[in-house]
């Protein structure tokens, strides 16, 4: 009965040194790992700088393109303007026998432009032309019956603008 009775005592003495031991331990290993570890979330300034020159780089190609489209836009609805107005010309001089050397003028034509029977000529001008009236940058090249109307903002590298 001594014997159990001092071996019992004995395993609860040992216990406890156990779990006091462990329990540094694990609080050493705890604060070791607060130590190593980092909380600090963000970029740092290299991966900032790299995202910044992709971008710069996107940039740099894409923007030409877009100015590129917007001329050849503008230059095809001056295209279709002009030739809505040779349309009209040619319509007006078959109605009416007119023939190649009659001037014609805004009146004549606006009949035959946009719908209706009193037509609508407000649309019709040149997208480069600030304000945008009616026939704006036409006026000048409505012409006879026999030659093709021109736009006055004609330029041969950015708005090559010709009816051919």
């Amino acid at each position: 009965m001594r014997l159990q009775r001092a071996i019992s005592e004995h395993g609860k003495n040992d216990k406890p040194a156990r779990r006091d031991v462990h329990a540094a331990v694990t609080r050493k290993a705890l604060s070791e790992m607060n130590i190593k570890t980092s909380n600090k979330a963000g970029f740092t300034l290299v991966e900032i700088m790299i995202v910044v020159a992709i971008i710069g780089l996107l940039a740099a190609i894409a923007i030409p393109n877009f100015v590129r489209a917007r001329q050849t836009s503008q230059t095809n609805a001056c295209l279709n303007n002009l030739r809505q107005i040779d349309g009209a010309k040619q319509q007006f001089a078959l109605e009416n026998g007119k023939v190649a050397s009659y001037v014609v003028t805004t009146a004549d034509v606006t009949p035959y432009l946009g719908r209706g029977s009193a037509g609508s000529i407000a649309n019709v001008c040149c997208p480069l032309t600030s304000p945008q009236t009616a026939f704006g940058g036409y006026t000048a090249g409505i012409g006879n019956v026999g030659t093709a109307p021109t736009c006055g903002n004609f330029n041969a590298t950015s708005h090559n603008a010709v009816l051919q």
